[in-house]
Order: C-alpha cells, then structure tokens, then sequence
C-alpha cells in the first residue's frame, strides 16, 4: 500500500490461498506484500500465517528480518544458530530474530500456525504488538503503513474516512494517523507497523 492507495483496505481470509513453504517443509498463506505481487525472494516487507505440522528447519531469508507469534496449538521451541533455545507459545510475546540465520523448529505437541512478519534489513524495520481489547482502543501509529490482524473476536476498525467489521482471521491494511478499534466481546488483535529506513 501507497499513500496514494486506500487508507483502510480490509483483507479477508477467505480471499487466501495456502502455497508451500520457500523449503516446502509446510504451508503459507499470505496476508499482504510489498510491492504487490512480489515473489519471496522480491518483497519488502510480508505479512503471512504458516502452519508447521512436523519438526524441522525454517526456510532461510536472506538480508530480511523476522519477528514471530504461535497463534494456535500448544508451542514450540525455536533453536536459532547456536543460540539457547527459545519456546514459544501462544502467550509469549512475538518474538524477533533474523531469518537469514539457520532456524530449526521443534514443536512441544502437535501441529501450531503462526503469523509471521518479515522486512527487508536496511529498507524497512517493523513493530508488532499483541492486544487484547475488550471495548475500545485507540492508537495513532508511529509507522505506515500499517496492518491490524484479528486473532479472536471481532471489531470494527476506523480511522478518519472509513470503518470496516473485521472477524478471525481478517486483517486491516492502512495509512490512516488515528485508528480507533472497538469490539463487544474480548479480541485479540496483532498490530504491525512498518518503518522506512
């Protein structure tokens, strides 16, 4: 998304299409890209869900940075390089590491998704936040574009212009300065915002 493009564009999830994994140990359904359309050794920045059904390594990213959530399922443990290993479960905030590095993935017990948000180092940097919203939140990004992804629940998502109902699995893509959410049940929302460098 440009300046020029929509301030708010809603990305359903029944528009995806799940493709394999860059090493085709798994599946990957993106949410969006940039520039549009771009392969996975093209884009700058990418936002996607992946399911990981058996142990084994992560496929490598030159020169892009990385950070991860488990959305779904119980955890797994994270074995970056020669670094301790790292576990993660879908109450442990997302976690960032670069995805140039070897990356091996052991699950605790049984298949997880996640969502994953990539940048490319030296071009874009990126922040994600997990919220949970139980009537209204408000936030003005530092970053644009950027992309609120709805885990659970549902909420409704507005800016100056336009406001869209977004359920599980949807995302919200923009540019908007002053975002305003709010749901009458508990939601848990990913919020990502990207940088230029």
């Amino acid at each position: 998304m440009t300046t020029g493009a929509l301030r708010v564009e809603l990305l359903r999830a029944a528009a995806r299409t799940p493709r394999p994994w860059k090493n085709g140990g798994g599946l990957t359904t993106e949410i969006a890209v940039y520039p549009p359309g771009a392969a996975l050794d093209a884009f700058d920045w990418r936002v996607s869900t992946a399911e990981v059904g058996v142990d084994g390594p992560f496929s490598q990213f030159p020169g892009i940075d990385r950070t991860l959530a488990v959305l779904d399922g119980v955890g797994m443990t994270l074995v970056i390089g020669s670094e301790p290993p790292v576990h993660l479960t879908s109450a442990s905030a997302p976690f960032a590491f670069a995805a140039d590095r070897p990356t091996n993935a052991r699950l605790t017990d049984g298949r997880i998704t996640d969502l994953n948000i990539m940048t490319r180092r030296g071009v874009w940097r990126h922040t994600v936040e997990r919220i949970d919203v139980t009537s209204r939140h408000a936030f003005s990004p530092k970053g644009t574009p950027w992309l609120v992804y709805c885990h659970r629940g549902a909420v409704s998502v507005s800016d100056a212009t336009e406001t869209h109902l977004v359920s599980p699995g949807d995302a919200v893509l923009g540019t908007g300065e002053k975002i305003e959410i709010t749901t009458k049940n508990s939601s848990v929302l990913y919020v990502i915002e990207f940088h230029r460098v």
